[in-house]
């Protein structure tokens, strides 16, 4: 497919790069780029990626949604615009088989700054930050705002970045357990990269039964997340990964797992 919004990019070492590209706006995000989002993610899992990558082109990672795409703002069905174009963007990211990092390279505010979070791992560039921008213009966090920021940061946290929509700079999402880490700005990308690669070298399916597990454990009972790991743990069981994994272990060299 010939994306018009977001560039893909299959990387040899096996892990997809999709790029948010309309710099001149800050990325900020119209219905073309929330129905390529998930056309460019299914694309990357057809294609054999094991990890995909989410970023930004030019200065920042997405300025939240494009208020003058689809003409009035005042006007937008916002119900609609969610039910049918953000949702379901988010609910394929979380839903990915495959582990999805949004590195995020400035900016990421709104609704941009939730599509970030709605990924397994986030990493960010020190000068990137991060504003749940909403209030400011009359709004509630949404596009998985209000599910993510609390089970993050708490919901203390999480009421003061709604509320008050300040900036959080990577620094300070990274104490507080926004994010995973931020890097240096000259060492960002060639960071990323590395963290993604060694995710499409490593155990696929212990990824994604690790993903399930602990989505659930936000939902289940103490009982109810015993009897998912035990049940979890002996499909991964019988995976080759599992059984390269101890044989590597026990030959005291460095495994070499086929994601399967």
């Amino acid at each position: 497919m010939e994306f018009q919004t977001v560039t893909y990019e299959l990387n040899a070492d096996g892990y997809a790069v999709i790029g948010l590209n309309r710099p001149d706006k800050m990325n900020a995000m119209t219905a073309q780029m929330r129905a390529e989002i998930p056309v460019a993610l299914a694309e990357a899992i057809k294609a054999g990626a094991r990890c995909v990558v989410l970023t930004g082109h030019g200065q920042a990672f997405c300025s939240g949604q494009d208020l003058g795409d689809g003409g009035n703002a005042a006007e937008i069905d916002l119900e609609r615009v969610l039910r049918d174009e953000y949702n379901p963007m988010v609910q394929n990211l979380v839903s990915s088989p495959v582990p999805v990092i949004a590195a995020v390279n400035g900016a990421a505010a709104g609704a941009g700054a939730n599509l970030a979070l709605v990924a397994d791992v986030v990493i960010a560039t020190k000068s990137a930050y991060f504003m749940e921008a909403f209030t400011r213009i009359g709004l509630i966090p949404d596009a998985g705002g209000t599910y993510f920021l609390p089970r993050l940061v708490g919901p203390a946290k999480a009421m003061g970045a709604a509320l008050f929509a300040e900036r959080i700079s990577a620094e300070d999402a990274d104490k507080m357990g926004l994010i995973w880490e931020h890097v240096e700005d000259t060492e960002f990308e060639t960071h990323w990269r590395a963290r993604a690669a060694h995710m499409a070298h490593g155990p696929t399916e212990a990824y994604r039964r690790t993903k399930k597990a602990l989505r659930a454990s936000l939902g289940n009972s103490l009982e109810d997340q015993l009897n998912l790991e035990a049940r979890e743990q002996g499909r991964a069981g019988k995976s080759r990964d599992f059984k390269e994994g101890v044989m590597a272990f026990l030959e005291k060299r460095k495994a070499h797992f086929e994601g399967r």
